[in-house]
Order: C-alpha cells, then structure tokens, then sequence
C-alpha cells in the first residue's frame, strides 16, 4: 500500500529510522537552554491556566482535574505530532529529490518526538497519581499502551494524508490550525461529554482525540473497561483513518517531488 518511490527490493530501514528520529530530536533542541524540558513545560502552562478557570465551572465534578490533565495530555500529542506529519515531507525536501528514501519513514518518524513527549509526561502523571491513590491497575496500564496504539496509528494515517496534499496546497497547513484548534473544543477536554445531549455523541467520537480521551480515562481513573464493541469500534476507526491516509498517500506520492 505505501510503496514509495525509490524503494529497493530487499530494503533494511533500521537505521534510516534512528537516524531521522535521532536527527529531528537534536535539530528541535539544539541551542536551548532547557532542551526538553520545554517540550514538558507547554503542556503544564496550559494544565495550570485551564484548571484555574475551569475548575470553579465543574467544581461539582469529581476528579476533574486528573480528567482535564490527561486530556490535555493526550490532544497535546495529537495537535504537534499531526502538525509535524503534515510538515514532514517539506522539511526533509532535500531528501526527496536526493537520497533514496522512501517517503513514508520521513512522514512516520516525523511523530517520534511528540509520542516521546507523551510518554515522558504520561510517567510523570502516573506516578503522580500512584503517589496520591489509588494507583491505575495494570490492567488499566496497559489499555492505555493500547490506546496510545491505535492514537499513534490514526495519527501515522492522517500525516500520510496532509503530507502529500500540504506540497500541492499550501493553505492546508492553516486549515489543519484551524481544525485542531476548534477540535480542542470538540474533544470532552474541559468539559465531561455527559453535558451534552447523548444524541450528539456519536458525532463527537468521529474525531479522533474523543474516544481516546474517554478511554484512557475509564481505564487509568476509573478504573473501568470499555466494553468489547467499544474496542471494536475504536479499531475499525482507526483502521479507516489509516486506510484513507494510506489510499491518498498512494495517490499523491509519486509526484511528490514536482511540488516542492
């Protein structure tokens, strides 16, 4: 499905990969003086601001704030690694017209250094958690590994998408700003999805962040496990984001380098 130009028969990508991930994690904190730490930084600033204001609207809710953190969290993630994705191929032009590189290894470890922020941030939360009781069971631990799964892949599926299309129709990086800044509000982030009329939550679950969100939730705070049907319906989600990405990938692809 994601042939790429330029491929060799028996190819051996392991290397190629860590050295575009290892590359792309120097090349973003090279010169600061905090290095990572800014990457965990932005996401705190914005748990603090938000829990600030929201938490006197749904001072009713319980563990409101524990909800609000791992929803921001997580849309985090999805916001600067579908950014990343869409910008992935113009970044690494270079590599295109001049080095034998399939096209989808620069689109799929272009994410590699916002799921390590995720994960960073995500141990932090968790031992945090622990420490304040009760700690997520293993079972819920390892659902949320699931999660972050197919969130990864539905993220992999959406930057095959805007990666190729972004070097035909520069405006699509505004556009996708704008979608994820609205999507923000879409997301039960600040607000718990049982505010709104049942009627209207299946619309919401079509956007990615939104059963994720939900999920983790159940398993890491609630202790809850989604029902089957629920996992059912989040894969076959995933595996259409992943297919149509794939399917306009294939259809751009080739051309790629003509619109640089």
């Amino acid at each position: 499905m994601l042939t790429a130009t330029h491929a060799s028969p028996r190819p051996h990508y392991g290397g190629l990969v860590w050295t575009l991930i290892r590359t792309d994690f120097k090349v973003r904190y090279h010169g600061t003086a905090a290095g990572f730490l800014w990457a965990l930084l932005k996401p705190l600033a914005i748990v603090l601001v938000l829990m600030g204001v929201f938490s006197f609207v749904f001072v009713n809710q319980p563990n409101y704030a524990v909800n609000l953190v791992i929803a921001l969290l997580l849309y985090e993630f999805f916001s600067e690694a579908t950014k990343t994705g869409l910008l992935s191929l113009r970044a690494k032009g270079f590599l295109l017209t001049k080095a034998k590189v399939p096209f989808w290894i620069i689109i799929i470890t272009s994410i590699a250094n916002a799921l390590t922020t995720l994960s960073v941030v995500c141990a932090v939360f968790i031992m945090i958690l622990s420490l304040k009781g009760p700690a997520p069971s293993a079972t819920g631990l390892a659902l949320l590994l699931l999660y972050v799964g197919h969130y990864s892949v539905m993220v992999i599926g959406i930057s095959l998408a805007t990666s190729v299309l972004f070097l035909k129709y520069r405006d699509l990086h505004e556009v996708w700003d704008v979608i994820t800044h609205a999507g923000f509000f879409v997301a039960p982030i600040v607000y718990p999805l049982d505010v709104l009329p049942h009627r209207l939550h299946f619309y919401l679950y079509l956007w990615p962040p939104t059963p994720i969100i939900q999920f983790a939730r159940a398993a890491v705070i609630d202790h809850q496990v989604p029902s089957l049907r629920a996992h059912l319906l989040l894969s076959f989600e995933t595996a259409v984001i992943l297919l149509l990405g794939a399917l306009i990938f294939r259809r751009y692809a080739p051309r790629a380098a003509e619109y640089l």
